[in-house]
This record gives structure tokens, C-alpha cells and sequence, in this order.
């Protein structure tokens, strides 16, 4: 089987039914059952096998192996606690469920709550992600990887709809393989224009559901000598092109040769208000950047999603805590978006890290998730499958998380300013108390 075969093999991998040892598994109607879909094994031992299919998500391992009481209190210790419980899920139509089984894709659902306010009614939104492998092998005619992608994904976009997601976002470049490891420049025929195909294409859904959505696309800026941006285009509920946000900070670390094709945006840091609530985009790297997440809190965003593309060996330990820090510090939600799968590439390229070269970028772990300000946060997604994960959230609370820590009122802005504009400056000169003698050396005491 060639490499691209492999890759094709890894996509199309289906799971039966994990289930506790020594339970039966229960048939449910809601969609949590077919997200539960994983690998069954038969063992000596009776546990699953040591593959990397089997590691589905931690969360998923560790109720596989866990007794339920100890699996709960670890689900209080990793995901926190919303209204003094464990995020719960969040049931619904069974034909979502439906359309996951058929489609092989994962599902989850779950709601954040909010304490029930005199002088305010609740705000709730629902939110969805959608994390998504290529189709077809990067060999095959770039129209028609394109096409296959879009299609695959208007099949998980139509679920989102049936499940009433009010705003949704996808992950970034989606409508091609994350190609920026080569440093080819034939993959810049992915590239749009902001009212180009794919954006006709979401119009249509986002006025058939009454949804908003993000869409995360290499564009095309015609007016601007074509150069080539990083970029979230918004899409409101009809249809209509809210505005776009460029990608602020781009990685210059092992294979993400994405220099090669764009640079740093110049769009600030939008917050674009919907019908449903104040909403921004930091894409994929700007995560690695604390004070890019406050900006967009300073411009009053309630829900921040972070659409990426990042593999495992580099960035997999970080993941499940940038996002979640993320809302804890700037007191909103979080939608943490990675793509999912082992995308190879027709030539070996280099990335000038003295390892051998090599056909593919590594593998695209998923695990998209959901952060809210009070620390607590979703399961996340498949490491390994396409899937759809929905949250309805109460947007009060944010401002209730705002008032019980005062993270805002107790922030000293003119500090920070005052030490940021002199760091700019070519002759910063850093704030250290220095030893003034060598005898001071010799006797720190």
C-alpha cells in the first residue's frame, strides 16, 4: 500500500462499540451514543489492545478503564466544574445521532450553565465545531480534493444545522490539506477570494439554518497584488459576510513553513456582533499568544474560537490547557478547533530541523473542545475521526464570572502599558535589580 493509501486508510478507519468491562452497552436514542462509537477488542485480559486507534480520547480511555465513582471524581478534577457539577451532556434530536452513524463522524453535546439571574433572562447560544480529515489523497486534482472536503463537510455542517447550532466554526484552511509544510508554491491554487466558491457555498447553509459561521480559508486578496492571507471570513445568519479576520501570528517552527505562503494580519483584533452574541476568531497559533487573547476580550468578545491545524509530537501537551486558560482569563468561551488525521504530500520536503526528510506533517490529533469562564470545559473530540461537537452555553456567564473574580478591576493596564511601550524601543533598557559588588556575590545572605 503506498503512502497515500495509508493515509486513505487512516480516514476511513470505522469503529464498532467500546463498552466497560463486564457492562453491557446500552442502545441510547440521544447522539451520545454513537459519539461513544469506539474500537471493540477481544483480549485475554479483556481490555482493549495497546493500539493507537484504542486511544480515542483520554476521557474516553479513562471511563473505559475506570470504575464510575472514581471515574467521576477524575472528570471533576480534569474538566472542573459548571454549577457545581461536571459539564453534563446535552441531548439531541435522534436523527443527529443518525446522521453521525451514517456518516461515521463523532458527535457530543453538552450544556454550560449559568446561575439563574433576577434582572436578566438567560442568553443561550448553541455553539458547534467541526473538526474534519481530507477526503481524497493529495495526489488526486486539486478541484476535486477541494470538492471532496466541502462535500464531506456540508454533511456534518447539515447535522449541525438539524441540531440547531447557532454558531459554528470550522477549522482552519479547511477546504484543503494543510499543505504549508512543503513549501510548494502549486498549493496557493487553494486560495480565494473572500465571495469565492466556499464562501457561496456556507452562505447557503448559514441562511438555510439561521446559523452563523466561520470559515477559515487561505484568501486571496485580488485588490492588494493577490497577496495571500490566513484568514476567518464570519458569515452572519442570512447569508450576509460580516467581515474577516487575518491570522496574527505565524509559527516559524518545524515543519509550519507557513512564512513561505503569508504573513502576520493586519486586522486587529475584531469582535463581530451577531444576533446570537459578540463573537472573535484567533487562529491556530495566536493561542501560544496571551496578550492576543485579552485584546480580543478588551473589544468585549463573549466567545472566542480558535480554529488551528496542529500535530503531536509538537503541540499535544499543550493543547487541552491554552484554550481553557484562555477563557478562564478573559472571563469568556472558548471553542478550540484542531483538524484530524495523517495528510501525506507526493514529495519529501525539510524543514531545516536536521531530521530526514519526510512525506507527511505528522498526525492531526483533533480533540476539539469547548472552554467556559469558570474553568469548566468540554470532553474533547476523536483523535482520530471527523466530528461535530455542540454546546449550548449561557452567555451570562461571563459577566457573573467577571463579578466573582474582578479579573478586569484588578488588572493594572497602565503598567502593562507603560512597560510594553518602552519594550518596543530600541534602547529598552529591563527593570532588574543587579548585585552591585562581588562581594554581594559571594554572600547573597
Amino acid at each position: 500500500m503506498g503512502e497515500n493509501g495509508e493515509m486513505s486508510r487512516l480516514k476511513t478507519r470505522e469503529h464498532g462499540e467500546m463498552t466497560r468491562p463486564g457492562a453491557a452497552a446500552a442502545a441510547s436514542a440521544s447522539s451520545s451514543s454513537s459519539s461513544d462509537a469506539l474500537v471493540k477488542e477481544n483480549s485475554v485480559s479483556g481490555s482493549i489492545k495497546d493500539s493507537p486507534e484504542t486511544l480515542d480520547s483520554l476521557h474516553r480511555l479513562l471511563e473505559f478503564h475506570l470504575p464510575a465513582p472514581v471515574f467521576e471524581e477524575v472528570s471533576r478534577l480534569l474538566l472542573g466544574l459548571n454549577g457545581g457539577k461536571v459539564v453534563a451532556k446535552f441531548p439531541l434530536p435522534e436523527v443527529v445521532g443518525g446522521m453521525a452513524s451514517t456518516s461515521k463522524f463523532d458527535i457530543q453535546a453538552y450544556s454550560f450553565t449559568a446561575a439563574k439571574e433576577e434582572l436578566r433572562p438567560p442568553q443561550l447560544v448553541r455553539i458547534g465545531l467541526i473538526q474534519n480529515s481530507i477526503v481524497l489523497p493529495t495526489t488526486d486534482p486539486l478541484l476535486d480534493q477541494k470538492r471532496a472536503i466541502m462535500g464531506r463537510v456540508g454533511t456534518i455542517i447539515d447535522a449541525a444545522g438539524v441540531a440547531g447550532v447557532n454558531i459554528l466554526c470550522l477549522q482552519e484552511a479547511w477546504i484543503m490539506p494543510f499543505a504549508f509544510c512543503t513549501r510548494e508554491k502549486s498549493w496557493c491554487e487553494f486560495a480565494e477570494v473572500i465571495n469565492g466558491e466556499s464562501t457561496k457555498f456556507l452562505q447557503e447553509k448559514a441562511k438555510k439554518y439561521n446559523m452563523v459561521i466561520i470559515s477559515p480559508i487561505l484568501e486571496r486578496d485580488e485588490a492588494h497584488g493577490s497577496t495571500i492571507w490566513n484568514t476567518a471570513i464570519v458569515i452572519g445568519n442570512n447569508g450576509n459576510i460580516l467581515g474577516k479576520h487575518r491570522k496574527n501570528h505565524i509559527p516559524r517552527v518545524g515543519d509550519f513553513n507557513e512564512s513561505t505562503y503569508y504573513m502576520e494580519g493586519n486586522t486587529g483584533h475584531p469582535v463581530f456582533e451577531t444576533v446570537y452574541g459578540k463573537i472573535a476568531v484567533n487562529i491556530c497559533y495566536g493561542r501560544h499568544h496571551p496578550l492576543n487573547w485579552q485584546a480580543f476580550g478588551l473589544n468585549g468578545a463573549e466567545i472566542v474560537f480558535n480554529p488551528s491545524a496542529t500535530v503531536g509530537e509538537l503541540s499535544e501537551p499543550m493543547w487541552p490547557i491554552e484554550a481553557r486558560n484562555a477563557a478562564i482569563a478573559n472571563s469568556y468561551f472558548v471553542g478550540a478547533i484542531n483538524r484530524v488525521g495523517t495528510e501525506v504530500f507526493p514529495r519529501p520536503f525539510t524543514s531545516g530541523d536536521g531530521k530526514p526528510a519526510h512525506k507527511d506533517f505528522g498526525h492531526f490529533y483533533g480533540s476539539s473542545y469547548i472552554a467556559a469562564p469558570d474553568s469548566s470545559c468540554t470532553p474533547s473530540l476523536s483523535r482520530y475521526r471527523d466530528g461535530l461537537l455542540v454546546a449550548e452555553v449561557d452567555l451570562n456567564l461571563c459577566q457573573q464570572v467577571k463579578d466573582k473574580w474582578a479579573f478586569r478591576m484588578t488588572s493594572r493596564y497602565e503598567l502593562y502599558a507603560e512597560l510594553l511601550n518602552k519594550y518596543i524601543k530600541h534602547d529598552f533598557n529591563p527593570q532588574v535589580a543587579r548585585l552591585n559588588s562581588k562581594e554581594e556575590c559571594q554572600n547573597p545572605r
